[in-house]
């Protein structure tokens, strides 16, 4: 058996930056992944599909250069193979650093391999056994695959395998039409596809207000791509020529189909019951405030806890679990205030309550928005589609959540984060001088706009 001073299961976006501090520390650390530093983000979110999104802009530049006065000649023509190389090499670029990073650390030991509890202390590894009082879950999530007629028929695509296609769908059905099936719908119709997505809620992007959902649907709608919502029923067929998707109300003649349905913990296998750690119905890791879970020593961070299913939120459970052991802070996760973005073009970037969320709290709230067609720099730049909202605390003047679908959203959200962060009231920021010609300028007129309903 061997000792650590504490064992990191799972290389994502928190777990091999605490294992990093612990080491800075002179702790002993053994640091476990079965597959691929980096977690998603790296390998199969963030960094490839974000590079994947920035080609298919280029070639929604490229086709629209027009309208800007810039001819170009000839048809826009898709490399799909070098459009998948270069997202590959972001990946590795930032997976081989991570490699570098952890090689040149003494008192890190990386090991590659499933790992399994044997008791709350112990792990199993590679016919290994290693120990250590201090033992920290980051272990991710996986994409869902629901239950569906047909689906073991055919040969579907998650958002793990779509990364990797280097041919152009004819056609691509999109199952699900939440933030992951969005992105790649309007990637693929940019890069040539058609494509259709099929929901089965009411409305795109369930988690926004109505307005915000209706606004994502006229962006896609606008570029052509078929949505299909309050689906009840769904099917699958191989056909001639692909493959059938069947719904109650339509028949799609697809050539590939994407699942994007959800995602689900990666505790099914870590023998978690051998170790006491309880989970929840979903199989998410039940965490207190402070991320630790009902077994002292252990820790869950990341996806894996439920409490957000994001980069940020990921690396944040990181600074809190690290000040918290090493630091002797106090921090909490209810102390986080979420914010997150969708990124379609134009992208929609979100902070806090919804307004629904708000209504339902039973605050007394201000509720401003304004069109980005009335912004001086997306009209500059000729893209308007969006607009921005604001909700505030009629009494407190705190700012309890906004969302700019627009133009760079996902980049002037940021002022309203920093400003909810900080517990400025929405009076004092209108204050602020920002600068001429952005789109954070709209800022303070959004919040003088505010009123009671």
């Amino acid at each position: 058996m061997k000792s650590f001073d504490a064992i990191v299961i799972g290389g994502g976006q928190a777990g091999p930056f605490l294992a990093a501090r612990m080491v800075e520390r002179g702790m002993k650390v053994a640091l476990i992944e079965r597959k691929f530093l980096g977690g998603t983000c790296v390998n199969a979110g963030c960094m490839p599909t974000k590079t994947l999104v920035a080609s298919a802009r280029a070639a929604y530049v490229a086709r629209n250069s027009a309208v800007y006065g810039v001819n170009i000649p000839g048809e826009i023509a898709i490399d799909m193979k070098v459009v998948r190389a270069r997202a590959e090499t972001v990946t590795m670029n930032a997976r081989n650093g991570l490699i570098g990073w952890f090689a040149g650390m003494d008192g890190m030991t990386v090991i590659y391999g499933h790992a399994r509890f044997e008791d709350p202390k112990t792990v199993s590894v590679n016919g290994e056994t290693l120990t250590a009082p201090r033992i920290f879950l980051n272990v991710g999530a996986r994409p869902v695959i629901p239950d569906l007629p047909g689906i073991n028929d055919i040969d579907y695509l998650t958002s793990t395998s779509i990364i990797h296609l280097d041919t152009l769908p004819r056609h691509l059905a999109v199952i699900g039409g939440s933030y992951i099936g969005l992105e790649f719908a309007q990637m693929y119709r940019r890069f040539g596809a058609e494509v259709s997505v099929i929901e089965h809620g009411p409305k795109l992007a369930s988690r926004e207000d109505e307005d915000i959902s209706d606004a994502i649907a006229d962006v896609l709608r606008s570029e052509g791509i078929d949505i299909h919502t309050g689906v009840s029923d769904i099917a699958f067929a191989r056909s001639s020529d692909g493959i059938t998707v069947a719904t109650d109300s339509a028949r799609i003649d697809a050539s590939h189909v994407l699942i994007a349905t959800g995602r689900k913990p990666n505790t099914d296998d870590l023998g978690l019951d051998a170790a006491g750690v309880i989970t929840d119905k979903h199989g998410y890791i039940t965490v207190d405030d402070r991320l630790a879970t009902n077994v002292e020593g252990i820790w869950a961070l990341g996806d894996c806890n439920g409490h957000g299913a994001f980069t940020h939120t990921s690396y944040n459970d990181f600074e809190i679990a690290a000040a918290n052991l090493l630091d002797g802070a106090d921090r909490k996760v209810s102390s986080r205030i979420l914010a997150y973005a969708l990124y379609i073009d134009p992208p929609l970037g979100r902070v806090g309550m919804t307004e629904k969320q708000a209504r339902a709290s039973g605050r007394k709230i201000m509720i401003s928005t304004r069109p980005m067609s009335r912004v001086g720099r997306a009209n500059e730049r000729g893209e308007t589609k969006g607009f921005m909202k604001v909700i505030a605390d009629a009494e407190t003047k705190k700012i309890l959540g906004a969302a700019i679908l627009g133009i760079e959203g996902d980049e002037v959200i940021h002022g309203i984060i920093d400003a909810m962060n900080a517990g400025t009231t929405y009076p004092a920021l209108q204050w602020s001088v920002p600068i001429h010609p952005t789109v954070s300028e709209l800022i303070p007129t959004l919040l003088g706009d505010l009123k009671p309903v």
